[in-house]
């Protein structure tokens, strides 16, 4: 008999760290006598900055590019038998691009059907994090994001066997306690947990649950496909660029100064077309061993560096992924001025690898 393994997925809105939050569980697993893998999923190709990012911290991360993994359940079954039988892997989670919503259905209700003998089934673990969670909140801030958004925030709840509030190394008690207030009333009969994935607070109780516990694989129509899902769908976009960057005089220059400059840019311009962007990241390379990764939560935020370029060089290799609430062609057109403008303030040449922009509805995608 095949000795079964177990999968979950991990949700939740653009920028509210899930994938900081699997690195953390995955850590804390292997560390406590257990065996943990990622998968790292991206509708895109293979330029996936946090699969570059959880490379670095010496996991075992696998990459699915070119599609969710909700349309590619045997590309997903294959690569969760190679790690259970050649890495003896015992729990394996993934994250979904775009929206976040349908692994419930997608997912796992159809790996419980078509391999039930092979797959152990964990909690749905959904992230969340206090800016976005402020959409649902009772006095509805303005984010600069359409009303579409708050559709997937809450679809995403309703999917949850597990709901993690993030980010409470930003918060006091008291708002920690409101957000947990605000996650129970929502998440009725789903266990709510509070973490700090980047302090790694919290990150025990959680892991241990997990271990634990199985999927209710719930039965329930968060309307995925329907009307309010393609709205939100047609507002979004996806974006991810490889390329290399070079002084022409064999000068160097200062690689986090570069990409502070190049988001400020594409802030810039977003805002100015009255877009937003939910989540922007880069990974920088300087050399192996010194490399940088930036965030931009939004147009509202402050860049977050999870880590810096300790040296300055005459080149640095880049790759950018942006989830835009923007249409891709003018995406498309902000990040290339963006990039010749940032070139030309540090006054060096670019080469680009490969591009990607598409939206969901984009005519002539396939």
């Amino acid at each position: 008999m095949v000795t079964r393994n177990k999968f979950m997925v991990v949700s939740g809105f653009l920028g509210s760290g899930k994938t900081t939050s699997m690195i953390a569980l995955t850590e804390y697993i292997n560390e406590h006598g257990g065996k943990a893998a990622m998968i790292a999923n991206d509708l895109g190709s293979k330029n996936i900055v946090d699969a570059k990012y959880t490379d670095t911290t010496g996991l075992s991360v696998t990459e699915i590019a070119g599609g969710c993994i909700c349309y590619q359940t045997q590309t997903l079954v294959d690569k969760l038998r190679k790690l259970r039988d050649m890495e003896k892997v015992q729990l394996v989670m993934s994250d979904i691009p775009g929206c976040g919503v349908g692994a419930l259905d997608h997912v796992y209700h159809k790996l419980n059907e078509q391999y039930p003998d092979e797959f152990e089934l964990a909690p749905l673990l959904v992230i969340t994090d206090p800016e976005r969670l402020r959409m649902i909140m009772p006095e509805k801030a303005r984010l600069n994001l359409p009303k579409d958004m708050i559709y997937l925030l809450n679809a995403q709840l309703v999917e949850a066997d597990v709901v993690v509030l993030n980010k409470i190394d930003l918060l006091s008690d008291a708002e920690i306690n409101m957000y947990l207030d605000l996650l129970n009333s929502v998440c009725m009969d789903v266990p709510v947990f509070a973490i700090s994935a980047k302090d790694k607070i919290g990150i025990g109780e959680v892991a241990d649950y997990l271990m634990s516990y199985q999927s209710k694989l719930k039965v329930i129509d968060v309307g995925y496909g329907g009307a309010e899902f393609i709205e939100a769908e047609k507002k979004m976009s996806w974006y991810n660029r490889q390329f290399f960057v070079k002084t022409g005089d064999g000068k160097t220059f200062n690689g986090n100064a570069f990409i502070s400059t190049f988001i400020e840019i594409v802030r810039r311009k977003v805002a100015e077309n009255n877009r937003n962007i939910p989540h922007l990241k880069i990974f920088a390379i300087g050399n192996e061993n010194d490399f940088a990764k930036a965030s931009l939560l939004g147009i509202d935020y402050d860049i977050e560096f999870d880590k810096i370029i300790i040296k300055e060089y005459g080149n640095l290799r880049v790759i950018v992924n942006v989830r835009a609430v923007c249409e891709s062609m003018l995406m498309s057109q902000i990040m290339n001025e963006a990039l010749d403008e940032v070139a030309e303030q540090f006054d060096v040449y670019y080469q680009i690898f490969f591009t990607e922009c598409f939206g969901m509805m984009d005519e002539g995608r396939i």
